[in-house]
């Protein structure tokens, strides 16, 4: 785990968009280095590769053989898989050949034809350079994933992710990237860490890790290996699904009291409430509890104890990404007050959401705005009395947007005990204090909308950057 609770570092006020930018810091007239408000400072932990420096704006460039990738996209177009093709990459300056390039998403991909595949630059992708020659790394780092955004500038995302190191749960590491694929103009683009086994061992330890699958099931349906590898990918450590299986049994056929005894001994029962209430004040509707089944699972060998680890907060704060068929263009904000909803706002959204970005209060529309002829809510959208969107009781109860229910088996009965219940609902008063009452989130948010404003005109307006700014403080909670 990380020894330092939070990664900020200072904003930089000169960096140049060119293709080998080094991370600097910017010196004021007294010759100090500027930083947010009250924010001390640190340096990226040692064992993290420098890549991930979030004071700089990167450069990742990507070229492949035109008829590679039209074959890569037929084939997922026509089957869903997602194949690998080889690419070279420039990352800062620094050139790599045969690196493995893939698309990587679920609902973010939703969409995906022909027409939008013209569009490379606005994809989601995984970058993973030694996917074809072993060893091969920029800096210490092998694997970028090039997310799926729910506005032009991701600041909800860039936001929650910081905040989530703040909390002291593992937390991938995210820049803002100029991104370019076969010579396309340079798109602004949030890049994170995957979580693969580097990962691991330098956020958690050793040991083993799953990410729980789209569409998977936390049932536990047997001891067979092979019946769990559609619903958990093992990413962490070697191939072991013995300690995932003993947990799902447990989790899924225990009784009510021997499941109160005994899952502390099973479970790192304070970090699951930190992460549940952590969902909560970031407004994340899409993570275990979610549509997406989002999480990773890691046993930790020598503690013989499951932690729930966050992946995917593109949907912080109640965004909504928009999949691969939808123009990025326009994204990032809440309707104003009295404005209405576009003619094409998309079945299944939810409430004043638009195409992606920043809805407004939990479950209601901004005075004024009205919904579009023929584009009424769909049935089951009325979220239950006293319960936001985005909340584990919201999410249990059928609060997903649009009206979509979801439930997990192990936040279902962790929430049902009293004393866990009591856990998550500290975790939830401590987190509040520290991330929001404190004015943390205020300062990392005016930290990378400065860095965009400042470093990336060339990729986004300074307008936009404010205008996602505006709308995402507006729903941090108070």
């Amino acid at each position: 785990m990380r020894t330092l609770p939070w990664k900020i570092t200072a904003v930089v006020a000169s960096l140049g968009l060119v293709a080998a930018c080094s991370p600097t810091t910017t010196d004021t007239a007294d010759g100090e280095v500027a930083t947010a408000a009250t924010v001390t400072e640190i340096a990226l932990d040692s064992d993290t590769p420098e890549v991930w420096d979030s004071r700089a704006v990167h450069q990742i460039d990507v070229t492949y053989d035109e008829d590679d990738y039209d074959a890569m996209i037929e084939t997922y177009i026509t089957t869903g898989e997602k194949e690998w093709i080889e690419a070279d990459v420039v990352i800062d300056g620094e050139s790599y050949e045969d690196v493995g390039f893939k698309l990587k998403g679920n609902s973010s991909l939703r969409g995906l034809d022909e027409e939008a595949a013209e569009s490379p630059e606005d994809l989601p992708w995984i970058i993973n350079l030694d996917k074809f020659v072993d060893g091969q790394d920029h800096n210490g780092a092998e694997e970028f994933v090039i997310r799926s955004s729910s506005s032009e500038s991701a600041l909800n995302e860039a936001v929650a992710l910081d905040l989530l190191d703040a909390t002291g749960l593992a937390a991938e590491e995210a820049i803002a990237t100029a991104f370019s694929a076969n010579g396309s103009d340079s798109t602004l683009r949030l890049v994170v860490e995957n979580p693969n086994t580097d990962w691991m061992e330098r956020e958690l330890g050793d040991g083993y890790m799953w990410k729980a699958e789209s569409g998977g099931t936390w049932d536990y349906v047997g001891d067979d290996p092979d019946d769990y590898v559609e619903s958990f990918d093992q990413e962490g450590g070697d191939d072991n699904y013995e300690p995932l299986i003993e947990f799902l049994d447990f989790i899924n056929n225990s009784d009510d009291a021997t499941f109160a005894e005994d899952l502390p001994e099973w479970l790192d029962v304070e970090s699951f409430a930190t992460y549940l209430a952590y969902q909560d004040l970031v407004g994340n509707a899409d993570d275990i509890n979610g549509p997406g089944n989002n999480a990773y699972l890691y046993w930790d060998i020598e503690d013989e104890q499951m932690t729930v680890v966050n992946w995917d907060l593109n949907s912080a704060y109640g965004a909504t990404p928009e999949g691969a068929g939808d123009a990025q263009a326009g994204q990032g904000r809440a309707p104003l007050d009295g404005e209405a909803l576009p003619d094409d706002a998309g079945a299944g959204q939810g409430p004043g959401q638009r195409g992606g970005g920043m809805p407004p209060a939990a479950g209601e529309l901004p005075d004024g705005t009205a919904v579009p002829d023929g584009g009424e809510l769909p049935d089951g959208t009325d979220l239950p009395a006293g319960e936001a969107p985005g909340t584990q009781a919201g999410n249990a109860a059928g609060g997903q947007p649009g009206g979509m229910e979801t439930s997990n088996v192990l936040v279902d009965r962790f929430l049902a005990v009293d004393e866990f219940a009591a856990m998550y609902d500290e975790a939830t008063d401590e987190l509040q204090i520290q991330l929001y009452d404190s004015g943390l989130a205020d300062e990392v948010l005016d930290t990378w909308t400065t860095l965009l404003t400042d470093n990336a005109s060339e990729l986004i307006d300074a307008t936009t950057v404010q205008s996602d700014a505006d709308a995402l403080q507006a729903r941090f909670p108070e």
